[in-house]
């Protein structure tokens, strides 16, 4: 399973590490329309469940998503369907910002993988899963013990025709055999043959020991590396310094041409 980076191969930091991350995102703000933001479907939907609490973090998000990302002359950005819409408006930042200074930042592309872009959860299958969700058991979390997360399965929402197909209206096994394939690295008919004549018992506990196998390197690894204090810090100090000069070398070019004095 590869889910970690390398930090011989990848720069790691802290974002609030960065600073540059919250001042190109004051910058962005200023060439961002108050209506593009509200029409952001994340926004609309938490908003909406949380009518006390609409403060400005939360409106103004996608803008310094925008900054992560434009700060670093990314050429491409791994995001699932629910993140589509962020990364269009992150393009559109840039191309009305190098319209009005000239060719500032590179307009990144985005990458959606074919199968598992967007998981469902376990208890709402017609809503993706989320570590936000107040269900604990419509979401796998990373660190949920074997028994746990069985547990979760086998309480998965499905349907009353104990045929495991992907087709329409069986949005749980759906997502299940999604969470299948995705993890054994097989096609969906593939996964309807492998379980043809089996009921959803057999099923559901099947794709929980995949996702118990999967897991189990990355929460062995996860418990070595947290025990390995001095090692994460000079992890994150190296990735601090590498982010910075990156993202200093943007933020300093785009201060110079909205006309901030750089010391």
């Amino acid at each position: 399973m590869q889910l970690g980076l390398d930090p011989e191969k990848n720069i790691i930091f802290v974002q609030s590490h960065v600073p540059a991350h919250a001042e190109l995102g004051w910058i962005l703000g200023c060439y961002t329309y108050t209506g593009e933001l509200s029409r952001m479907t994340q926004f609309k939907d938490k908003s909406s469940k949380n009518a006390d609490n609409i403060n400005s973090g939360l409106f103004t998000y996608p803008v310094l998503m925008a900054a992560d990302i434009l700060l670093y002359q990314t050429d491409l950005v791994p995001v699932g369907v629910d993140q589509k819409q962020h990364l269009e408006i992150t393009r559109e930042i840039a191309e009305r910002f190098n319209n009005v200074y000239g060719e500032t930042f590179k307009v990144p592309d985005g990458y959606i993988a074919k199968l598992g872009a967007k998981i469902m959860g376990l208890q709402n299958p017609e809503a993706k899963m989320s570590k936000s969700n107040e269900n604990l058991n419509d979401t796998i979390y990373l660190q949920d013990t074997p028994e746990e997360i069985m547990k979760k399965f086998k309480k998965a929402v499905t349907d009353s025709e104990g045929i495991v197909k992907f087709a329409e209206g069986k949005s749980g096994i759906n997502n299940l055999m999604t969470i299948y394939s995705s993890i054994k690295r097989k096609t969906l008919d593939e996964v309807e043959k492998e379980f043809e004549g089996l009921g959803y018992g057999v099923f559901k506990t099947k794709v929980a020991e995949a996702v118990i196998e999967e897991l189990k390197p990355l929460q062995e690894r996860y418990k070595e590396l947290l025990e390995n204090k001095e090692y994460l810090n000079k992890v994150l100090q190296k990735g601090k310094i590498e982010a910075e000069a990156l993202a200093n070398k943007t933020l300093n070019d785009v201060k110079q041409k909205v006309g901030l004095i750089c010391l």
